[in-house]
């Protein structure tokens, strides 16, 4: 089904390829991507194609390929935009081996197409949409949070006449299951939004909102925003296999393509546990380059680690908390209620990086009388000095402790490679 300038939807159900049980050979998904491109109203009009950074693993270059190859010569002016949210912008050479190095040099030579990278910290960058009134937060929010939000998004989803959305879904700490409109908010949408969504999520909860299908307060909210999107707008979604092959695709309007890229995710995407355990090794890949990206490899696992256990983050690689969020190293990492029973010290701060915080230090309480005490405890075996790690309210544990064979074999320890895509949940 597929979105209408004026706002009005078709009543298709999302197209789909394979499912849980399969992994699609790389013809078929070029066949099923080449057709429905060859489908597309584009002669003569101008396209974005919305797509994730490289925090998020699919076969990027073999899909733009295909979109390129087929929309190539039909369309006015093609706009590749990587939505970074806050995430730092990729390097050049970074870029070329996300998007595909034969990609990028065709853009380069070709006037009619372009590759941007969302330019969050520019104000110039956005167009605004509208504002959502205090009391559709309120009830979105189920009476959580009271407030006016300003919908701001990046202009070149506006001056394009198609925003095609290709990106993957997974479980998510802040909206349920990532993807679909959630690349355009917060993708490429202003901070205000960032700021209210995350906070949203971190006051239900990372533990009750992650790896839940249907609409969440949050996915209710993104949705809210996307339909003040004038524009037309579709989305291929897919579901990672290991390898970065792919258990499938959808496509069509973007809520009902991640609908049922979600469904797919939620059997491939979730491990099961018969029973907690004491202690879980998360072994992050080089993709996650500071803590800000890398803490999905304790959200996608807390829910299997008992009561007073402990998540070590397994990261030598990274060396800084949050490149492009300094005051997460003023405010430190602590549980919700922490901040929520002293709300008159923190209100200031950005809530997304008050929500980053929450995250990674997970379930707690706090109170005047005895303090702050949080379920698990969160150790960072990463390249961070331990000086840094124990000044935000960490636990250290020098990498070259860790001695992966001798965890794996503890029966009460779960050593979790290539962590934070996969959840963990008990049966």
């Amino acid at each position: 089904m597929t979105d209408q300038p004026n706002g009005r939807t078709s009543a298709d159900a999302a197209a789909s390829i394979s499912g849980a049980d399969e992994v699609v050979a790389d013809e078929q998904i070029t066949a099923f991507v080449a057709d429905h491109m060859a489908s597309l109203s584009v002669d003569g009009r101008s396209v974005c194609i919305l797509v994730p950074d490289a925090t998020r693993t699919c076969p990027l270059p073999l899909l733009l390929d295909v979109i390129r190859r087929v929309l190539h010569g039909r369309v006015k002016r093609l706009t590749v935009l990587v939505a970074l949210g806050t995430h730092a912008a990729m390097s050049e050479a970074h870029l070329a081996k996300h998007l595909g190095l034969d990609f990028v040099q065709a853009a380069a030579t070709d006037p009619k197409t372009d590759i941007l990278q969302h330019a969050w910290w520019d104000p110039s960058t956005f167009v605004e949409l509208g504002t959502i009134d205090a009391g559709v937060i309120v009830e979105l929010s189920e009476g959580r949070l009271c407030r006016d939000l300003p919908v701001r998004i990046n202009r070149a989803v506006i001056d394009a006449d198609l925003t095609l959305i290709v990106g993957p879904v997974f479980p998510h700490e802040v909206v349920g299951f990532s993807g679909g409109n959630k690349y355009l908010f917060p993708g490429v949408s202003g901070r205000e939004l960032i700021d209210v969504s995350h906070w949203l999520g971190a006051l239900i909860t990372s533990s009750r909102i992650i790896g839940t299908l249907g609409e969440t307060p949050v996915r209710a909210l993104i949705d809210l925003a996307a339909s003040m999107v004038p524009t037309e707008r579709n989305a291929l979604c897919l579901v990672t296999a290991s390898g970065g092959r792919l258990h499938g695709a959808t496509y069509g309007e973007p809520r009902q393509a991640w609908r049922a890229a979600a469904e797919i995710s939620a059997q491939t995407h979730i491990r099961y546990l018969d029973a907690p355990v004491r202690r879980v090794l998360s072994v992050l890949p080089d993709k996650y380059d500071d803590m800000w990206t890398g803490a999905k490899g304790f959200y996608k696992v807390e829910p299997v680690v008992a009561d007073g256990g402990q998540v070590v983050i397994y990261a030598p690689h990274i060396t800084e908390i949050a490149v492009t969020h300094p005051a997460v190293a003023e405010i430190g990492y602590h549980c919700r209620d922490y901040f929520v029973e002293q709300w008159d010290r923190f209100e200031h701060y950005p809530w997304g990086d008050l929500a980053h915080s929450t995250h990674l230090r997970g379930a707690g309480t706090y109170d005047q009388a005895t303090g702050e005490r949080c379920r698990v405890t969160v150790t960072l075996a990463t390249g961070i000095p331990e000086r840094i790690v124990r000044s935000v309210n960490l636990d250290y544990l020098d990498p070259a402790a860790v001695n992966h064979q001798a965890w794996a074999s503890d029966p009460e320890t779960l050593v979790v490679y290539d962590a934070g895509e996969d959840l963990y949940r008990l049966r």
